[in-house]
């Protein structure tokens, strides 16, 4: 079975015709490679074929990923398409998680007892296909899928995807680790490359060590303000020079994680000490000594780190020794700004100063060295009699790291200053926090050391402003209570009048005694695969089976209609919310009532409706509009602003306008997940080729698309306005599909040629 192939067989299986293959890559390039170069080189299926270097940013290649992980949430919809398409067993190491369902609200065991009943339904049927497939199932409780995949299946120089937009984080154990949709993971579980263009590589050049409050969070905020949410669209970020041997394991998975919050495909990090530290302590030894036998093939040529600005696109240079403690936020995680610039920053921009919520955890700042920091700040407030001026919430990565830091202190000492931990899992960084202390519509300012800050991320109110900064300083505003607090330069003044200067924090990177096993979360594949039946009840509201989505029809696309033009930040948060909806991620027709609720339609009312042109009924939910239209017949088209589909990379955002009838979406740009998981349900991704064209639709047009029965690579689609007053507009989209992807299309989806093909 797939599932028994350990990580260590696989990093043979790459390291063993590695140097070989790189040999080709720069004979194929005329140059030396990257490191990211290297590892796609290295996992590209067709490479002896290939007659011409890819191109950056220009030519689509096919690779064999090693693995593929998925967590509950997004692995419903995986493993049901995957049912589809007619395998028995999947053809590449695949495991399912289960850390987005349980609901952040008393506390880990009274939150794990709620999830196993609420989600049983769930749960069962993840448990059930996975057995049955040959996939491996972590149960609720287990971790966060980023923390368990990094303490159990990254190796360097490998390749990964993962239905989760924050799968990079593996490159903080020089894994290219991609986020993807369920249809491009069910690809290469059903034994399909993955297709992906060929990406950009910005270099990050690191020099100095990190000191005082700062930590490695600090290096990718510090990033996010460079490169903005969509500066690393379609590029590699590739980290390099000295000061990365300065970063921990841990905390370069932290920077990589994040690394998704300005669009990259993934981020890197090459194999050093750190890394082979971390594996051996997870027990993974036989792949550090491979890793060292084959230490040349996992970092880049040394001539590209002699001239760097020769073999990267761009290069940026952080010294780790100049930075300074980063906030991020609100609403956006590129608004940075120092630590010690935020009281200004509440003053100027009227922030609520007192702070109404410190969440710490999630997957991108919850290892066993982010909880020894965290706690090294609570250990010092204890001490001085400092409590909790504000609630804090904790969350650790996995139940390894959890069992450990029960072991060690650390959950105590933060547990001493009233802090309440919730189970393992994603909780409050993607919504599932059943907040009760604040109504909606309340503004007040929440910080984390989270990922994710779009309005109602966390916690559904759109007036929360949700700040991002490290662990440990999330610790410290809580004991302060107020925004404007800077550790550096600021005390805290005890019950009894005594003021108290935080140190900064210390903390170990790993346990001194090793890990702690924790709890037994991990099941294997049944070995009698005949004998496991998935259950799907009829009457569900959280499982539906999936039905074939109709195919192309062979014409130019008419009397099309104009559901809804999103203004300014569309997010996959404002077209398929998580949170509440996150129950129906099973059953495709349930969670498409959440359809573009919150989008903020150019057209005026509330976000999230939109005006039925043929009755004239205003303020109607975007997805009621859509059925509308669907049962009367007629497509519809959606039309969206820059980096349309930033953020998660939940396919629901491109099947659920299938769904309801789309058959196009028309956008400035496309964040990169987003435009491929339209493409590979069948819906047409156009942008326009000038970028005022957004100005000219009318909430009452009728559109058509001309040139879809001409589509190749490279053609237009021209874009038909027809007013209602009579007069007519029309302009040139561009898109990227390939050969291949334009037969999804006509077809229906990619699905449908895989179910075709297994058949």
């Amino acid at each position: 079975m797939p599932q028994e192939v350990t990580p260590a067989e696989l990093a043979r299986r790459v390291y063993e015709g590695a140097a070989e293959r790189h040999a080709k890559g720069r004979e194929l390039f005329g140059r030396p490679l990257t490191l990211a170069e290297k590892i796609l080189v290295a996992h590209l299926r067709d490479l002896d074929s290939l007659e011409a270097a890819p191109e950056r940013q220009k030519t689509t290649c096919d690779f064999q990923p090693d693995r593929v992980a998925m967590q509950d949430a997004t692995a419903q919809m995986a493993v049901l398409q995957f049912m589809r398409s007619g395998r028995r067993e999947v053809a590449v190491p695949t495991t399912a998680h289960c850390d987005h369902l349980i609901q952040a609200r008393r506390g880990a065991t009274e939150d794990m007892d709620s999830a196993l009943t609420t989600n049983a339904e769930v749960y069962d049927f993840l448990r059930t296909a996975c057995s049955k497939y040959g996939m491996g199932f972590w149960k609720p409780g287990a971790g966060i899928i980023h923390q368990v995949v990094l303490e159990n299946y990254a190796f360097p120089g490998g390749m990964m995807i993962g239905t989760d937009s924050h799968t990079p984080n593996a490159g903080g154990l020089g894994m290219v680790a991609i986020g993807v949709g369920g249809a491009d993971a069910v690809d290469v579980m059903v034994g399909e490359p993955f297709g992906l263009l060929w990406p950009g590589v910005i270099g990050v050049r690191l020099t100095g060590r990190l000191s005082g409050w700062c930590s490695p969070k600090d290096v990718i905020l510090k990033l996010m303000e460079v490169l903005t949410v969509k500066g690393g669209t379609n590029h590699i970020v590739e980290f390099f020079g000295p000061g990365t041997a300065a970063l921990s394991c841990t905390g370069k998975a932290t920077i990589c994680n994040m690394g998704a919050e300005h669009g990259a495909t993934t981020s890197v990090f090459p194999y050093d000490d750190r890394m082979a530290t971390y594996l051996r302590a997870t027990d993974r030894a036989d792949v550090a000594t491979l890793a060292e036998q084959h230490k040349s093939v996992l970092m880049a040529d040394p001539e590209v780190h002699e001239d760097p600005e020769r073999y990267y696109d761009r290069v940026i240079e952080i010294d780790l020794a100049t930075l300074e403690p980063i906030v991020v936020g609100p609403h956006t995680p590129d608004l940075a700004r120092l630590v010690s610039d935020m009281d200004d920053a509440v003053a100027a921009e009227n922030y609520p100063d007192a702070i109404s919520f410190a969440l710490i955890g999630s997957c991108t700042n919850s290892s066993y060295e982010d909880m020894e920091r965290a706690a090294s700040v609570a250990q010092q407030a204890s001490a001085a009699g400092l409590r909790l001026k504000t609630p804090l919430l904790v969350t650790p990565g996995s139940d390894k790291v959890d069992a450990t830091i029960r072991r060690d202190g650390q959950m105590a000492a933060l547990e001493a200053i009233g802090a309440t931990v919730l189970a393992n899992a994603c909780g409050p960084c993607i919504g599932q926090w059943k907040r009760e202390d604040a109504a909606a519509g309340t503004p007040n300012s929440i910080v984390s050391s989270f990922n994710r800050n779009f309005r109602k991320r966390n916690d559904g109110n759109a007036t929360t402003l949700s700040f991002i900064t490290s662990p440990e300083m999330v610790v410290a505003y809580a004991l302060s209570g107020s925004l404007g607090f800077d550790p550096q330069t600021d005390a805290i003044t005890t019950d009894e009048g005594t003021e108290v200067r935080l140190q900064p924090p210390v903390g170990r990177e790993l346990p001194a005694n090793g890990f702690e096993d924790g709890r037994d979360g991990y099941i294997e594949p049944s070995d009698d695969p005949d004998s496991v039946s998935v259950v799907i009840a009829p009457d569900s509201k959280r499982l539906q089976e999936l039905t074939p989505f109709v195919a192309w029809e062979g014409t130019d696309l008419e009397g099309l209609r104009l559901l809804v033009q999103a203004q300014g930040k569309c997010t996959t948060d404002h077209i398929s919310p998580a949170g509440p909806w996150l129950r129906f991620r099973g059953h495709l027709d349930n969670i498409s009532d959440n359809l573009f609720s919150g989008a903020v339609n150019r057209f005026g009312g509330e976000p999230g409706t939109a005006t039925d042109v043929v009755t004239g009924d205003q303020g109607v939910a975007c997805s009621a509009l859509a059925r509308r239209y669907k049962e009367r017949g007629v497509g519809w088209v959606a039309v969206g602003d820059e980096n349309y589909g930033e953020g998660s990379s939940r396919e629901h955002a491109a099947m659920e306008p299938r769904h309801l009838g789309a058959r196009a979406i028309v956008v400035r740009s496309f964040a990169r997940i987003a435009e491929t998981n339209l493409k590979k349900q069948g819906v047409l991704p156009l942008v326009f080729v000038d970028p005022t064209d957004y100005e000219h639709f009318r909430e009452d047009d009728v559109i058509a698309l001309r040139g879809v029965t001409e589509l190749a690579p490279g053609s237009h689609v021209t874009v038909e306005l027809t007013h209602a007053d009579g007069t007519s507009h029309a302009f040139p989209t561009r898109h990227t599909l390939t050969a291949d992807q334009i037969e999804w299309f006509q077809a229906g989806s990619a699905l449908n040629l895989i179910a075709a093909s297994q058949a």
